[in-house]
């Protein structure tokens, strides 16, 4: 399926969540609102994880999928495009970001129900979060109330809601006073990325997938499992490296992790790999919210040579999923080894 395919979906389902009729009760302002909060936050993203679920689908059925296979795998891959903008419009509160996709993050994009001119969204974007969440439920019940899986999709979308959010929760209470290293481990790492990453961009698409393909076998859902997070877990490592490395106008965001005290891979490699000395100079400017002490930060993770060790890890971490993949017979491996070629040394 081609993207712009995918891509045409969009508007209909817009259609789907202006016309529910509680949102017709709204008054007109209310309902542009919501038209607007769609637009910046859930359209203009790569729709890697939306595009998932028809291209999972077909591999799983190894057969082109009918107009209503299509049309169901569309929905749900939507149904996790705007599972994303959900996380992403909180996140981006609670981190303070700047940029989401090349553009100001919703939070900080013109209030224009204001008066004032330069009032800004704010912290009425929690609450878009929440309207963007509550969305998928309008999806999942118009298109597949009927069908004898609903609660499996149900069950499916909350659970990777909740798993994402106590990553989140994890992400957000490791981040220790400024000059503590202890909570910054591995195991604390990968946890974090488990939770926060992992399920819902890599198993949630293929697992929506699985079940529209009729599979019930609860093994073959735990082999993907098996698989998936180790991917997940690979994305975010590599998430964490461009976040420090990766140019602003190529991967649309300004990396922030230095700056935020962040529990991230790169640190925990430094105070893996880093002298007695350079880790003592880490303590002393990490988590500084100025450009003078990032820059000593890179400028220590480049004398540790980070990016050697991550290039190592990259490497090895390939090779492994790829072995894992070949081990697996479950599930076509094709739905694997797609994913995988997707995101090995992205740049974006």
């Amino acid at each position: 399926m081609s993207a712009q395919e995918f891509l045409d979906a969009l508007p209909m389902l817009k259609e789907d969540v202006l016309s529910d009729p509680s949102t017709m009760k709204m008054p007109p302002q209310a309902r542009d609102w919501i038209s607007r909060l769609i637009d910046a936050s859930v359209a203009g993203g790569k729709m890697n994880r939306g595009l998932t679920v028809p291209s999972t689908l077909q591999l799983l059925l190894n057969r082109p999928l009918t107009k209503t296979e299509t049309q169901n795998a569309i929905v749900l891959g939507w149904g996790v495009e705007w599972l994303q903008a959900f996380f992403l419009v909180a996140d981006d509160i609670m981190d303070q970001s700047l940029t989401r996709r090349g553009q100001p993050c919703w939070y900080r994009t013109k209030n224009h129900l204001s008066g004032d001119p330069n009032a800004l969204v704010g912290n009425i974007a929690i609450n878009d979060s929440l309207i963007l969440e509550s969305c998928i439920y309008i999806f999942v019940r118009k298109y597949f109330r009927s069908q004898p899986y609903y609660a499996d999709l149900l069950d499916l979308f909350h659970d990777t809601t909740w798993q994402t959010e106590l990553g989140q929760l994890l992400d957000l209470t490791t981040q220790p006073n400024r000059g503590d290293f202890t909570p910054f481990t591995l195991d604390t790492y990968n946890r974090i990325v488990k939770y926060k990453t992992a399920y819902y961009s890599f198993y949630l698409p293929v697992a929506l997938a699985m079940i529209l393909a009729g599979i019930t076998n609860k093994k073959s859902f735990e082999s993907a499992l098996d698989i998936l997070l180790p991917m997940g877990e690979y994305f975010q490592i590599q998430d964490d490296y461009l976040d420090c490395y990766g140019a602003p106008e190529v991967i649309g965001k300004v990396g922030r992790d230095i700056e935020e005290n962040k529990c991230s891979w790169l640190i925990c490699q430094a105070i893996l790999n880093g002298t007695p000395e350079q880790i003592a100079q880490l303590k002393t400017v990490y988590g500084r919210d100025n450009p003078e002490d990032v820059a000593v930060v890179k400028k220590i993770f480049n004398d540790i040579e980070i990016p050697k060790i991550f290039k190592q890890y990259e490497d090895k971490s390939f090779a492994e999923l790829t072995q894992a993949i070949k081990q697996s017979h479950d599930l076509p491996q094709a739905v694997f080894t797609t994913f995988l070629g997707r995101i090995y040394k992205r740049s974006v």
